[in-house]
């Protein structure tokens, strides 16, 4: 198949749907499909080889300057390039500038005007450049963020268009209520110009039905899929007199909640008996989260835990295969319901018994791999519990990290991910064509 997927980059920043673009196209070309992966807003950052398109299209740069400054919206392409360029974006992306939703409305709401919005100029410049491109036979967007893309592309190339649902709700709560009011209803004015949906899982296609006023029927879902390659189960067992290692990899932000495990952390060293652990953190961090992390760590100082803690910044990919292998239970206390749970399916790979809460994707998942144990969401005496339970029965651990090892296998690899994508791709190109057809068999009896 001939693959046109857009993927939003997320500035300097290790995301989770790019890492999950990227693993797909990956395995899509590897298989000999004609996959052109495009980025959109910034340059993508991966832990693997980066298979996307050097040149950025809805430059971020200039999307933004587009919304504030009037002139901007009729700069000359030729002179848009400047800031629209790789090489300017990763600069600007270095300087760690925060996005805040609350600060974003205004811009969302242009943007999801599409063409009677601020950034009419850059949906122009999309277009030109797909109709000059050979036919594609499924163009993929990557969120509900970019729907009113989805007409304007669909009306130039006559070829079905399909957005996947990945995380969007986390950005459009954080909106002001009046913005995020009116940032829903035009995503659900546009629902009918996409041919057809993706969820990254069960929950999330049942969540982002109702969310979204999208009829359940138009939503597929394609789980998540991680590259297991080397991510290897160690295959450990832990000795009774070993140091007891806990370990969170995602990013650094209050809605992953790594105060709730710095509570449970606590209990399990004060009240479960843990005489010996260590709480090892690595991701990303933003700028806007600094202060968020420096209360975590004065929070532990006070315990007298702080000699027991460590942030190892933002590891690239051997740093994080290297991480995972060295650590004996995994635990990101999520207060968000995550539709992907990327790190809890790699720490799984790993072979690496987990804790996670009760809600989002993650029951489907250790349904699935039995690779870990489910407690109560925000309630740092269960997570410490089933940390204890962890560490307390380390042949059960080791055979449980085993099982998830196993389990990500079977439900989980990207190759199994790409296999689900390729037969709903194949499922809307054939429709697409069938109605093609039916629509040039009445013009010819007219």
């Amino acid at each position: 198949m001939r693959i046109l997927s857009f993927t939003a980059g997320a500035a300097n920043m290790y995301c989770g749907s790019c890492l999950r673009d990227n693993a797909l196209a990956r395995e899509l070309l590897a298989r000999g499909h004609d996959v052109t992966l495009q980025p959109v807003y910034t340059p993508t950052v991966t832990d693997e080889e980066n298979v996307s398109r050097r040149r950025v299209l809805f430059g971020g740069v200039s999307v933004y300057l587009q919304q504030h400054v009037g002139l901007f919206r009729r700069t000359p392409w030729l002179l848009d390039r400047l800031w629209d360029s790789t090489a300017f974006l990763k600069f600007v992306s270095r300087r760690s500038i925060a996005v805040d939703p609350g600060r974003l409305g205004a811009l969302t709401l242009s943007t999801l005007l599409g063409e009677h919005g601020f950034q009419r100029k850059e949906i122009e410049k999309i277009l030109h450049w797909l109709r000059r491109e050979a036919p594609y036979d499924v163009i993929n967007l990557p969120n509900a963020l970019l729907i009113s893309l989805a007409e304007p592309i669909r009306r130039a190339t006559g070829r079905p268009v399909v957005v996947t649902l990945q995380g969007e709700d986390l950005f459009l709560d954080g909106l002001p209520p009046a913005d995020r009011r009116r940032a829903l209803s035009l995503i659900r004015e546009q629902v009918g110009h996409v041919d057809r949906f993706i969820a990254v899982s069960d929950y999330y296609r049942e969540y982002m039905a109702d969310y979204l006023s999208i009829p359940p029927e138009r939503i597929d879902v394609a789980p998540l899929g991680v590259n297991v390659r080397d991510l290897e189960p160690t295959g450990r067992t832990r000795m009774p007199s070993d140091t007891f290692t806990v370990g969170y990899f995602a990013r650094v932000a209050p809605e992953k909640s790594l105060h709730v495990l710095a509570e449970a952390y606590r209990i399990l060293r004060r009240e479960r008996g843990v005489s010996a652990a260590r709480l090892e953190v690595a991701g990303y961090l933003a700028p806007e989260h600094r202060s968020y992390l420096a209360s975590v760590e004065l929070r532990m100082r006070e315990w007298g835990l702080a000699a027991e803690f460590r942030y190892h910044g933002a590891p690239d990919r051997p740093g994080k295969v290297a991480f995972l292998g060295s650590i004996d239970a995994f635990c990101v206390p999520s207060t968000y319901r995550e539709p992907k749970g990327l790190y809890l399916l790699e720490a799984m790979a790993r072979g690496v018994p987990v804790v996670a809460p009760r809600h989002g994707a993650f029951p489907e998942m250790l349904a699935r791999t039995s690779g870990g144990l489910l407690v109560p969401p925000d309630d740092p005496a269960a997570f410490a519990d089933g940390l204890a339970a962890i560490h307390d029965h380390p042949g059960q651990a080791r055979e449980m990290g085993l099982s998830g090892a196993a389990g990500v296998q079977q439900h989980y690899s990207v190759a199994r991910m790409a296999d689900r994508v390729l037969e709903i791709y194949a499922g809307v190109a054939a429709s697409d064509s069938a109605m093609q057809a039916a629509r040039d068999d009445v013009a010819r009896r007219r």
